[in-house]
């Protein structure tokens, strides 16, 4: 059960998005960050480097990004609440550990603040470029939860979301943030009380205590603390409930079908999508991140010259929210995905929609943000 929590600060602060990210760590719990100075994301470390420390936590700024995220496997094998931030290089660096945490389920949060890229690209420009790599950039099938916040108010609220989905799945979550979204600042209502999650421990003796091991109808394994008095294997190789190797092919598939299945049997609960006139509409359109502010500005502009434009926005990028647009009004002709790069999510609404839709695209990816005004000249030639 979650238990509630006063936040250090509460009422209507002005923020910066990336003070927001850190602030919502600490009040979620967090007391564990390794990382790597990297623009746009390096305000959330420097932050937590003057903080942390005050609540009995640890920061250590590492010689990289690998390192980085090994560290916070470590600090969470070991019961912390930890958490890493970078941008798309550091990101790529990650993918390798991302992975061992996927597979040998070890709760933390990685945010991930884009940048145009790629390779060391436009280091201060605004992207969203890292869509598909958040869920396909480590290899194999593996589960993985990615939240996208579009305002500063966001970014506190899905930090410490993304803490609780964590802790929940025993598994790594990934915070893709934009650099607009990171270093715009914002007035943000913090409220009183916030709900926390923490993992469930194991109940039983340590003796016989098996670190993958789920009871019947569930799929999400209790997480003992390393130095509790529990001893248990962690190893990159697949492993059977005890943690040990094993090539045993029933053991590994049914392995990878559950790891996949924690995910899915509760995607509900942290899908979370928001949408305004879309009944009636003949255009709707579609983002994440800080586009959708200009998709709701370009939505207001285009109804005050009479189109039925409406929009629909998800802060859970995956797993995706197919069932928005397999269930959309009849009056919707078209969607238009709006995004800061060349074509990713809008491959997924095309997946997603039923072929009677046409699924368009506003795809910018030179350095700027997509304003209204991109967007406009696509809906009139839309309606044209």
């Amino acid at each position: 059960m979650p238990r509630t929590i006063r936040p250090a600060q509460s009422g209507m602060l002005f923020m910066q998005g990336n003070e927001a990210c850190a602030q919502a760590a600490l009040d979620a719990g967090m007391r564990f960050f390794a990382g790597y100075p990297i623009t746009p994301s390096t305000e959330i470390a420097e932050m937590l480097s003057e903080r942390l420390p005050r609540l009995g936590g640890k920061f250590i700024q590492m010689e990289d990004e690998i390192a980085s995220m090994g560290a916070i496997l470590g600090a969470a094998l070991a019961g912390k609440k930890s958490m890493t931030a970078t941008s798309g290089p550091g990101f790529s660096l990650k993918q390798e550990l991302i992975g061992l945490g996927c597979l040998c389920e070890i709760p933390c949060v990685i945010v991930n603040v884009q940048r145009s890229g790629p390779s060391t690209g436009l280091p201060t420009a605004p992207a969203q470029g890292d869509i598909m790599q958040a869920r396909w950039g480590t290899h194999g099938d593996h589960p993985i939860v990615v939240l996208s916040p579009s305002s500063v108010s966001e970014m506190y609220e899905l930090t410490v979301t993304a803490f609780n989905i964590a802790e929940s799945l025993r598994n790594p979550v990934i915070l893709l943030a934009d650099e607009v979204v990171a270093h715009m600042r914002e007035k943000i209502q913090i409220p009183e009380s916030i709900k926390v999650k923490d993992r469930l421990k194991p109940d039983i003796a340590p003796e016989k205590y098996r670190p993958y091991a789920v009871e019947k109808g569930e799929f999400v394994p209790r997480l003992a603390d390393f130095g509790d008095g529990y001893r248990f294997n962690v190893t990159s190789l697949m492993h059977d409930e005890t943690g040990f190797p094993t090539n045993r092919s029933d053991v590994t598939g049914a392995l990878l079908k559950r790891l996949m299945r924690k995910v899915e049997s509760r995607r509900k609960e942290f899908t979370f999508v928001d949408s305004k006139d879309v009944e009636g509409s003949h255009l709707v359109l579609f983002g994440c991140g800080s586009t959708v502010r200009s998709i709701k500005q370009a939505a207001r502009e285009a109804q005050a010259k009479g189109l039925r434009v409406g929009w629909m926005k998800t802060s859970t990028i995956w797993p995706f929210p197919d069932e928005i647009f397999q269930n959309l009004p009849k009056s919707v002709k078209t969607i238009l995905v709006c995004e800061m790069n060349l074509g990713q999510l809008v491959h997924e609404v095309r997946r997603a929609t039923p072929d009677k839709i046409r699924v368009d695209s506003v795809a910018i990816a030179d350095g700027h943000f997509i304003t209204p005004s991109d967007i406009m000249a696509r809906i009139e030639v839309v309606y044209s």
